[in-house]
Formats: structure tokens, C-alpha cells, sequence
């Protein structure tokens, strides 16, 4: 056993008596694989996976950036102690929950939406304040928002918000969906479309019945997506004894869709919500981390896309020093821990997978991106793009590459232009994978929290993702800020059970 990192964590079985207990943890690794191990001086020890594989975490850790200081992300909330001393990444996306209102009742929900016994639905004025906070984050305010529940779609004034978002000035609006009522009409996809939606994130646990009981349905909403000309993200919950054997199946099925579905962002089962409590046998058998993941998919593919495929979040960081330096103003970076999550691009070639990392060699090209962000001088795009002439052939292998993929003119693009827009030559015909390792009590890294750059904006302040799911202080902040369900059925004269999709099963 090897300590490779000394760190702080909280007590899993204080949490569930009522209280976050801060205490000392490290990430060890033992019998080739990373852990996270800490103890309580009440409830003793606790250890639990944190990546498979020892010598992949090394090389994605050589990529750690730290961020500049978000002063407005908040560290703690309510009595409970300071986690850590100060936030130290901006929000890349900020989660606006809308209603804790839900057409289904997920086992694994995190939301533990329509279960709590309280309606939590901030009014549009409320909604306004909490986009504008977002907006206005320092140091720089977040671009963009996914509109997030329990369900969105059950709120009739959803169109309003979305409006309401664009006017606030968000670049990038997402949509997050279970997508049954999206199944329900072509026509409500097409006003997604017009209210300028960027994406729908959209639930999809797997390619079956057995795995994704409402697939028919979502079928049908991807048709409905294909007709509206609206794009897709899969987003889904892994969990070891329900889907992890159709992660690979899940790839498969939106590269089948890749003219509607741009990406697949798996989220691994986080023990929070409606399962916090579970026996240590079960949280085993249920929890997925990277590797294991992966095998799966590596068997799937027969090695066509593997783990080395894929990269952490901070790897593309170059990027935004780049854009930074073309045009003079701070851009959005991304600076998550690299144990957050990882992703990478897959093209469609001859009807077989190929990822980017297949035909770029993208260490070097990011080593490339970054020297040219260090240029200065009166003539620095024209010295840039004379550069990326000079330079980029050595990067592509173009026998391997898309026949139509030319890297040259998107980043020529990019140095004269010096905009993110100039970089959606990425996106052409390829399909995003990613993970979010989004985190709990069992396993939860402080420094990891502290660069959290998925944000929630609350009526208590912003809130990075795994304090608001993983801590319960979204349980919290709703609960503030709700009324009990017999009050809101006696305002709005229909009882809560309404919400239920009345088609098919709810999980």
C-alpha cells in the first residue's frame, strides 16, 4: 500500500445521522488500483474505489491544473464547517433546478424528486435572480445554463424561463429530460428549437427494456428530434447490477443516431438522494468507476476504443489559454480535478468507430496549443496561423484521419477568428464520450470539491454539484425554500399524482 495523496473527506455514517463530520483521508494505492481511505473517530474506517487503475490515474494527474479563485462559489453552507478554505475553478455549466416535480420516480435519483413530501418551485422572478447571480459569478460569469429538475417539462411557463435565460445573456442553453413528454409531440420539439435550446440532456440508462423500461418512447423522441432539427446529449446513470453491460450498446446506439445524439456523458451511480444509505456489499456491487467502465466498453469494441482514448477535463486547457490570448478577454476554463471525469471524440469512418486520439497525436498538439498562447506582439494571429501552417501536418496522420476532416483550417479558423465558435470543426460528424464522476459521502475529495466546475445557482448562493447532491445541501436549500405538498395541491387546485406519466412503468 502507497499514499499518494493526503487529503480531507467526511464521515458517511455521520452524514447519515444529520451532520458532515470533516475528517482526514489519503488516496492510496494498493494491488494496482487507487482508494480512497479515511477514518472516523466514531465510526471507525472506510475505503472505497476511486480508480481502477493506478498507472492511467498517474498519466491523467500529469494534467492537473488549478484554477484562479471563485469567490462566490460557496465552500459551506448553513452551520456546518468550512470544507475548504476557498473555490479555485468558475463555472464551466451552472444547473438552475426549476422543480423538484417529476413524471417518473427513479429509484437512483440524486433529486430524490417527488419523494421529499415539499414542492420546491421557485417562482420566474425568483428564477431571474438566480440566472443573473449566475451571470454575474466572479471571475467570470458562467455562459452556460442547463435548465434542470425533478422534470422541467412539467412547468407550463418552461418557455418563459428559457426566454428569460437568453436575455440574461447564457451563450449555451441545455435542457435536462427524461424526454417522455418530448416523445408526446413533434410540435413542442420544434418551440425547443425555436426558443433556441442548444441541447437536450436527455436520460438514457440503456438500449433495452430490461434497462430503459420507457424506450419506446425515447425512440420516438429522437424521431421527433430528427424532424424539429434538435440535438441530443445520452446522459446515463450507470450502476453495476442494473446497465454496466450496455455502456458499449449505449456508444453504439448514437453513433447509429449521430445526425441527432452529439454525445454519450455516462454518470456513474452516486450514492446520494434516495440511496445514501446503503450496505457497504451492495455500494460494491453497484459502484462503477472509470476502469471498470471501460472494460466494458474496450470488450464491446474489441479494442476499437479503449480507456487510453480518453482524457481529463483539464486536458483541453490549452485551448482556453489560446482563445484567451487571441482575443484579450478571460475565457471559460476548464479546471476540474482530473479525477471529475474524462472524454474523448469519436468520428464515424467506413462505419466503424475512430477516435480522434487514433489519427491526432493530441499530447503534442496540445503542447503546440500552448506555445502559441504564449505569443505576443502586434501581429500575434497572423504569427499563429502562420504556425499552425508550418506545424499541424505533424500531428495528423492522414492516412488514418477522417477522409474530410481538415484540422488545418479549423485551427486557422480559430487563430484568426479567436472564438470557441471557430473550434465546432471538432464536432463535425464525431460523437463526444465522457464521464462525470460525481461524487458522495463515501468517496468524496475535498481538493476534487474545491475545483468542482459544475455549479448550481441557489437561493442560498452557488453551490459546486457534489456539495448540492452529494452533501444534501440541495435537500436543504429546497427544503428552505418549498411548501408541503397539501399546501401547493390547495393552491393549485390538483393533487401532486397527477405529475405520474400514466403510460408505463415509472422506473
Amino acid at each position: 500500500m502507497k499514499e499518494l495523496e493526503k487529503t480531507h473527506s467526511v464521515c458517511p455514517a455521520c452524514f447519515q445521522e444529520g451532520k458532515i463530520h470533516k475528517i482526514d483521508a489519503q488516496i492510496i494505492e494498493d494491488d494496482g488500483k487507487v482508494w480512497i481511505a479515511k477514518t472516523c473517530d466514531q465510526h471507525g474506517d472506510f475505503k472505497d474505489i476511486y480508480f481502477g487503475d493506478v498507472a492511467l490515474y498517474e498519466r491523467w494527474m500529469k494534467f492537473e491544473k488549478r484554477g484562479d479563485i471563485a469567490p462566490d462559489v460557496k465552500p459551506s453552507l448553513f452551520d456546518d464547517p468550512l470544507l475548504y478554505p476557498e473555490h479555485h475553478s468558475q463555472s464551466v455549466l451552472t444547473n438552475l433546478l426549476v422543480t423538484n416535480r417529476c413524471n417518473l420516480r427513479c429509484g437512483y435519483c440524486f433529486m430524490n424528486a417527488g419523494a421529499s413530501g415539499y414542492v420546491y418551485e421557485p417562482s420566474l422572478d425568483e428564477i431571474k435572480k438566480m440566472l443573473m447571480q449566475a451571470r454575474n459569478e466572479r471571475p467570470m460569469g458562467s455562459k452556460a445554463i442547463q435548465i434542470t429538475g425533478g422534470e422541467p417539462t412539467i412547468r407550463e411557463d418552461l418557455f418563459d424561463i428559457i426566454r428569460m435565460a437568453r436575455e440574461a445573456g447564457f451563450s449555451h442553453i441545455q435542457l435536462n429530460s427524461n424526454g417522455i413528454k418530448l416523445a408526446e409531440s413533434v410540435e413542442y420539439c420544434k418551440k425547443l428549437k425555436a426558443a433556441k435550446v442548444n441541447t437536450v440532456y436527455m436520460s438514457f440508462d440503456g438500449v433495452t427494456k430490461e434497462t430503459n423500461p420507457w424506450m419506446d418512447q425515447l425512440l420516438q423522441t429522437i424521431e421527433n428530434f430528427r424532424e424539429a432539427n434538435l440535438r441530443a446529449v445520452l446522459v446515463p446513470v450507470i450502476i453495476g447490477e442494473k446497465n454496466l453491460h450496455e455502456t458499449g450498446k449505449i456508444i453504439q446506439f448514437a453513433l447509429d443516431h449521430i445526425d441527432i445524439i452529439r454525445g454519450v456523458n455516462f454518470q456513474p451511480v452516486s450514492f446520494c438522494g434516495r440511496i445514501t444509505k446503503i450496505k457497504d456489499e451492495k455500494r460494491e456491487k453497484q459502484r462503477v468507476d472509470y476502469v471498470r467502465m471501460m472494460e466494458v466498453i474496450e470488450k464491446e469494441f474489441n479494442g476499437l476504443i479503449s480507456r487510453d482514448d480518453f482524457y481529463p477535463v483539464p486536458f483541453v486547457y490549452p485551448i482556453s489559454e489560446l482563445i484567451e490570448s487571441l482575443k484579450g478577454e478571460k475565457q471559460v476554463e476548464f479546471t476540474a480535478h482530473p479525477g471529475c471525469g474524462g472524454a474523448t471524440y469519436i468520428f464515424l469512418e467506413d462505419g466503424k468507430p475512430l477516435p480522434i486520439t487514433r489519427f491526432i497525436d493530441v499530447e503534442r498538439f496540445m503542447k503546440f496549443i500552448n506555445e502559441q498562447a504564449k505569443v505576443k506582439g502586434p501581429l500575434k494571429k497572423v504569427r499563429i496561423a502562420t504556425s499552425f501552417l508550418r506545424n499541424v501536418d505533424q500531428f495528423v496522420d492522414k492516412e488514418k484521419a477522417p477522409k474530410d476532416f481538415d484540422l488545418k483550417k479549423i485551427l486557422i479558423d480559430a487563430s484568426v477568428g479567436g472564438s470557441y465558435d471557430s473550434l465546432r470543426g471538432f464536432h463535425y460528424k464525431s460523437l463526444f464520450v465522457g464521464s462525470m464522476w460525481f461524487m458522495d459521502t463515501f468517496n468524496l475529495n475535498l481538493h476534487r470539491l474545491e475545483r468542482c466546475c459544475i455549479h448550481y445557482t441557489t437561493e442560498e448562493g452557488i453551490v459546486p454539484f457534489c456539495s448540492y447532491n452529494g452533501l444534501g445541501y440541495g435537500d436543504k436549500i429546497r427544503e428552505k425554500h418549498s411548501i408541503p405538498i397539501k399546501e401547493w395541491e390547495a393552491k393549485t387546485g390538483r393533487p401532486m399524482r397527477e405529475d405520474l406519466w400514466k403510460h408505463g412503468p415509472l422506473t
